[in-house]
């Protein structure tokens, strides 16, 4: 994949929302993870300035850029136009990879977006979000490094991208987003690694089942901060957080969980059997 011929530089000193902001427009894959997990590890080594209230207009910063910045391929298409393939086939082995490495894309986008686009709270949400996409940027290029090793790319397959789609739903709100993405969208990963670990194993793929157990550990952890920021939320607004929940699944028409579901990681997570009980029917 060829660079971005106008890549998004970051500044060496620069508040944190805006960097966010910045790396969110990047269009190439390599430059947005590599900056992302740079920034990271800036900010580990010595934690930077956020200004919670800065009201960002992306059209100022950045005349002409889009949000998501996202390379021209892999092509996007509905979530059915994505073809299943034999995972005892290389090709199928990579379209799986390659699938991984989609959302592991957009998760890098989503915690970028969720820094800066919301305004008002504490600086430890921020640095919250900053440290998952961090992550996202290892998994990326870990499975986009074993991609290669299959003799593909990112971008050689089509891809969805409804985990973004939900991202532009509850732009206006972050009690949504926390809601309907981390504790959603990105909460199904939970439950589905394990059986698509098992498959690539079963097919002889020890290094992407290797790979899938660190994005497991690590997706517990993002997970528990989308647990933690919305109980936040919601104790400051004076909500019920299973009722908050319903309420908001509902007006945005979120994905029903559908089981098997990894009970003990979602535990680990953060959801409380009420919650469980409620929404992951046995």
């Amino acid at each position: 994949m060829k660079p971005s011929p106008n890549p998004v530089r970051i500044p060496p000193v620069i508040e944190l929302r805006h960097a966010a902001l910045a790396l969110l427009a990047e269009s190439d894959p390599r430059d947005k993870a590599a900056g992302t997990a740079a920034l990271w590890r800036s900010w580990q080594e010595s934690p930077g300035h956020v200004d919670p209230a800065a009201a960002l207009d992306p059209g100022s910063l950045m005349p002409g850029m889009s949000l998501p910045g996202r390379p021209e391929r892999p092509e996007l298409v509905p979530p059915l136009g994505v073809k299943h393939r034999s995972m005892h086939t290389v090709e199928g082995r990579a379209a799986m990879i390659h699938a991984l490495a989609h959302i592991e894309f957009n998760a890098i986008n989503l915690a970028l977006d969720a820094i800066w686009r919301f305004t008002g709270m504490p600086p430890d949400y921020y640095a919250d979000w900053l440290r998952v996409a961090g992550e996202e940027a290892l998994h990326f290029n870990l499975l986009r490094g074993h991609l290669a090793t299959l003799g593909y790319d990112y971008g050689d397959f089509p891809a969805h991208n409804s985990l973004w789609d939900m991202a532009e739903k509850t732009a206006g709100d972050v009690l949504a987003r926390i809601a309907l993405v981390p504790r959603t969208m990105e909460a199904r990963g939970l439950d589905a690694s394990p059986p698509v670990r098992a498959k690539l194993a079963q097919a002889g793929d020890a290094a992407a089942a290797a790979i899938l157990d660190i994005i497991l550990r690590d997706e517990i952890g993002h997970v528990a901060t989308g647990n933690r920021w919305f109980g936040w939320l919601c104790r400051q607004r004076g909500l019920d957080p299973v009722a908050t929940y319903e309420e908001l699944a509902a007006r945005y028409k979120a994905p029903v969980p559908r089981g098997p579901f990894n009970l003990e990681a979602r535990r680990a997570a953060g959801f409380s059997d009420a919650e469980m009980a409620a929404f992951m029917p046995s």
